[in-house]
């Protein structure tokens, strides 16, 4: 099913008809453009490519003068872009599946390079999954990656927040793989499905979603139909 990229707001609370709070996270979506297709008869599937934003382009620099600092898009980037017509490559892309597995009662968009998907693909009461990448937290211990409980803080104990034993015995005489240790926590892609679209503000390409998604304010994520 055909999804949007976005950016996260962040979270907020509405009211519905029955007065009932909802705690909804805020994505804003500005018309995407659809910059590939790919052919279910020529590679078996069906999906488009989306892309936001714009990246900065590289002017012609004058004999003798060093390029400017900063990442510049490259030629493909650009000439990738202006086959949609967009006169600066899209900083973000993303790939969207249109006929996934389940949903195959359903019938199948149909876009073409250059279009426009925006906000109004989605309806209140849809069922969606947001895909996003989750803060980054560094190197963490098992209390706060795993949420340990740790050792006692009295009785002479000076192990508070430490794993404690790691190894399994004589039999098989070694630790395990994927024994919860510290390590590194976050930035790690995560999508959260079951979601559901209480209000569209096209006039402000908004999309409120029922509950929390993964990411921080700021953050892009995918939204993707379900079901």
């Amino acid at each position: 099913m055909i999804g949007l990229i976005g950016k996260k707001l962040g979270m907020t609370q509405i009211f519905n008809e029955q007065g009932q709070q909802i705690p909804c996270t805020v994505i804003e979506a500005e018309p995407n453009t659809v910059l590939a297709v790919t052919d279910k008869a020529a590679a078996g599937f069906a999906a488009v490519q989306l892309g936001i934003g714009a990246q900065k382009t590289r002017r012609d620099s004058a004999k003798g003068e060093r390029a400017p600092r900063g990442v510049r898009a490259n030629s493909a980037e650009v000439g990738h872009g202006k086959k949609a017509g967009l006169e600066a490559a899209p900083r973000v892309l993303r790939s969207v599946r249109l006929d996934e597995k389940g949903n195959a009662k359903t019938e199948v968009p149909s876009y073409s390079v250059g279009d426009k998907v925006g906000v109004d693909v989605f309806a209140p009461g849809d069922t969606v999954k947001v895909t996003g990448t989750s803060k980054g937290r560094g190197f963490q211990g098992v209390v706060k990656r795993y949420g340990i409980g740790g050792g006692p803080n009295t009785h002479g104990n000076t192990k508070h927040r430490r794993p404690g034993s790691i190894g399994p015995g004589t039999d098989p005489s070694r630790v395990i793989k994927g024994k919860k240790m510290p390590g590194h926590y976050g930035a790690a892609r995560h999508t959260q499905i079951g979601l559901r679209v209480e209000r569209i503000d096209a006039e402000r390409n908004l999309i409120y979603v029922r509950g929390s998604v993964a990411g921080p304010k700021n953050g892009i994520v995918l939204v993707r139909k379900q079901g």
